[in-house]
């Protein structure tokens, strides 16, 4: 017997493909790294040069993109060819929420579908062992006063929080904390209490998000590394592995967790369990303690420090090199990825590592990656932002 398939409306077919290709224009001038003009985006995705005009047009009436003074940009960024065209930018009018909670800090941040930074906030402490509660609590006060300042016709679409530890995105658990002393917490409630009301907010693991801004520049446009492994240096330090632009969590989702790889089987005890774990040396705390240093030092005092000969500051940069350097040959040599890139702390004294990293067979080293040189600590560069998959083109 012949079965017959029910007929998809011709309407909805056309809604479906207008909505499909409204997104892949959007997606295209937001992957490019200089303004765009209509006819490069037909060509770059196939379509006629009327129909890439009419789509973008209607972005730009929903706010999509920007259009801007060909004045306003440098000239190398403009077509050499053919009739003088109008550059559009993703819009700004449209911004994601970044949250981070940290064992020495909680933070928020703005940023628009440009990667640029709108607003934000970071307010250090000492959070281990916190009452959960108490610290979300203060998390919202700094994200109310962020939102305070934002711009009135600014729209925000989605957000991300960081954790320092094991979550589960889909559930909105954080399953395990060390260095917060937290563990199976679920965090729809508290984040309730900090964010305006209906706003999405996903979850992820600190440094899995902080790779992800070394893996893409901006909102959809790639990085110059596709692969590498990344560290990031709080009080404890975080890890992550990105393959071909993306994060690899592994089954258990600990995978990149650097920190927690032994460096001395006799070494002192570390929150997770095990002993001589690297974020004992090298961790933000671990050094300051090392150099004799308060736990609330300015960041790069320590860099500072060493860099003028200072016999403890060089001591404990020495020792967390060592640590360093012994942990990533190991783990460099089994994952087969040459480049690390590497945040906070570890990006400070990046200079100082080197000589140890080469010493224990590193391939190309990159102490600091050019993406992360001169950022804050606080890794919030693109919280979760997401290109719509179905544009909002009536706002």
């Amino acid at each position: 017997m012949t079965q017959r398939l029910a007929a998809v409306p011709s309407g909805a077919r056309q809604s479906t493909l207008r909505t499909t290709n409204l997104g892949l224009v959007l997606r295209t001038v937001c992957a490019s790294p200089t303004p765009t003009s209509r006819s490069e985006i037909a060509a770059a995705t196939g379509m006629t040069r009327a129909t890439a005009a009419r789509l973008a047009d209607e972005l730009v009436a929903g706010g999509l993109l920007d259009e801007v003074d060909r004045d306003a940009v440098e000239p190398d960024a403009l077509p050499r060819r053919g009739r003088p065209a109008t550059p559009l930018l993703p819009g700004a009018r449209f911004a994601a929420l970044g949250l981070q909670v940290d064992a020495g800090l909680v933070a928020a941040r703005v940023l628009d579908l440009r990667g640029r930074t709108v607003a934000e906030r970071v307010e250090q402490g000492d959070f281990r062992g916190s009452d959960p509660a108490v610290t979300f609590a203060r998390l919202g006060e700094v994200t109310a006063d962020v939102l305070a300042g934002l711009p009135a016709d600014l729209r925000l679409v989605g957000g991300g929080l960081a954790l320092p530890g094991l979550v589960d995105e889909g559930a909105g658990v954080l399953l395990r904390a060390p260095n917060l002393g937290w563990s199976d917490l679920p965090t729809a409630d508290l984040l309730a209490r900090c964010v305006p009301a209906g706003l999405d907010v996903a979850l992820g693991n600190e440094a899995d998000l902080a790779a992800r801004t070394v893996a893409a520049e901006a909102p959809g446009r790639a990085g110059p590394h596709r692969d590498f492994l990344y560290l990031s240096g709080q009080i404890g330090i975080g890890g992550a592995v990105v393959l071909d632009g993306r994060v690899v969590t592994g089954s258990s989702g600990w995978a990149g967790e650097v920190g927690h790889v032994c460096v001395d089987p006799d070494g002192p005890p570390c929150t997770c369990g095990s002993t001589g774990c690297l974020e004992l040396y090298a961790g933000r705390h671990a050094l300051l303690r090392a150099a004799g240093l308060p736990l609330d030092v300015a960041p790069g005092q320590l860099a500072e420090l060493a860099r003028s000969g200072d016999p403890a500051a060089t001591g404990a940069v020495e020792s967390g090199a060592w640590a360093l350097a012994v942990a990533l040959a190991g783990v460099v040599n089994v994952v087969g990825i040459p480049t690390v890139a590497l945040g906070g702390h570890l990006a400070e004294l990046a200079e100082l590592l080197d000589p140890d990293a080469r010493a224990h067979g590193l391939g190309e080293r990159r102490g600091v990656d050019d993406v992360l040189a001169g950022r804050p600590a606080v890794e919030l560069q693109h919280p979760r932002q997401r290109l719509p998959a179905e544009p909002d083109v009536d706002v």
